[in-house]
């Protein structure tokens, strides 16, 4: 199925199933789905809409527009760097090649640092990327300072464009990890660190493997390099009683946390599973007495 066909469809309708089949030779997931949303981005309308106008001509120039979309979603580009925007905690974000695309399960970071540290004061996302977690934040703790760093500084222009958008208040900084930041400087430090094994990256969907940027993704020989860092270095930044809240890989979040009871300096370990019933976020407290896993 060429670009031709797609660019020849006369109705709303043709011009969808053109897409639909192109996606599903391609063997992209969900092909109508995926087809719906980008026939709605190219005629300025909702999946509902374009499913409502199915009978009606195709405006013209719309097929010229949907054909380089599906060219790209059938080599695989994820559909939301497409759209140039993702929805989070429902707040919408702009995403492209420089950051990793928020994922709904990440929600649950945010949803813990809420629990943990309700009263939190200062807070830090590290390695914010697209800047999501820190406006989320920012906006649930409104006398909150609110901090979000990354290394690289690509990923830190889209943070601030989101930023700019949705959490003006919240301070950018270039830093690896916690270099920058004095000590007992944070109540609250959030991170979604790589955490993808190395040996594993092969195996990723296209999607990620082979657009969303290597940097967010690979954790090293067993995923944890990061994390390791993040249990080693953070303690100096976080306050008695502060909280540090990770995003971690299926099926690691018992060995982050021995990581933590090894270190000496965390108090206490909460494992938090997703709605797949996946341990998916592991939260530490700093300092104290007792070693207690929750």
């Amino acid at each position: 199925m060429t670009g031709a066909v797609l660019e020849a469809a006369t109705t709303v309708g043709s011009a969808l199933a053109a897409a639909v089949a192109r996606l599903a030779a391609a063997e992209v997931p969900e092909p109508r789905a995926d087809a719906e949303v980008l026939l709605a981005h190219a005629l300025g309308t909702s999946r509902a809409g374009v499913i409502a106008r199915s009978g009606e001509p195709l405006p013209a120039g719309a097929g010229a527009c949907l054909e380089p979309l599906v060219a790209r979603r059938v080599a695989r580009e994820p559909l939301h760097y497409l759209l140039g925007e993702r929805e989070f905690w429902s707040l919408p974000f702009a995403v492209d090649r420089r950051v990793l695309i928020p994922r709904p399960e990440t929600e649950l970071v945010v949803e813990t640092s809420l629990a943990v540290a309700p009263g939190a004061r200062r807070v830090l996302d590290l390695g914010t990327g697209s800047g999501a977690v820190a406006a989320v934040l920012a906006r649930a703790l409104p006398v909150a300072e609110v901090w979000a760093s990354d290394v690289h500084a690509e990923s830190l222009a889209v943070a601030r464009t989101n930023l700019v958008r949705h959490a003006p208040r919240v301070g950018c900084v270039a830093a690896d990890v916690v270099a920058p930041f004095a000590a007992d400087a944070f109540d609250l430090v959030v991170s979604n660190p790589p955490y993808v094994a190395d040996a594993e990256l092969a195996g990723l969907e296209p999607e990620g493997r082979a657009h969303e940027p290597r940097r967010a993704l690979a954790g090293g020989r067993d995923g944890l390099a990061i994390i390791r860092r993040l249990i080693g270095e953070v303690p100096r930044v976080l306050t008695a009683g502060g909280w540090l809240v990770m995003e971690v890989g299926a099926g690691q979040a018992a060995a982050v946390a021995a990581l933590a009871a090894a270190d000496g300096r965390w108090r206490s370990a909460r494992r938090v599973r997703d709605h797949g019933g996946v341990e998916r976020v592991v939260a530490l407290a700093n300092g104290g007495d007792a070693w207690t896993r929750s």
